[in-house]
């Protein structure tokens, strides 16, 4: 099971998302609301789920 770190999840809502999603959240319409949560947590799920980046020096083993 993968721990959830709020930091990340923190990253991915300032550094990540959409603006209009942020702004989205406080619109007074509803379906404007829904999307903008949608893609926050696209967002959000995303790069919680985004493999870590290789590291080249990393030696490859022989299996």
């Amino acid at each position: 099971m993968n721990h959830v770190d709020p930091q990340q999840i923190a990253a991915a809502l300032l550094n990540d998302c959409a603006g209009w999603a942020r702004v989205g959240l406080t619109a007074p319409v509803q379906r404007i609301r829904e999307q903008a949560a949608d893609e926050l947590a696209a967002t959000i799920c995303h790069r919680l789920n985004a493999s870590p980046p290789l590291d080249r020096n990393q030696l490859p083993l022989p299996l």
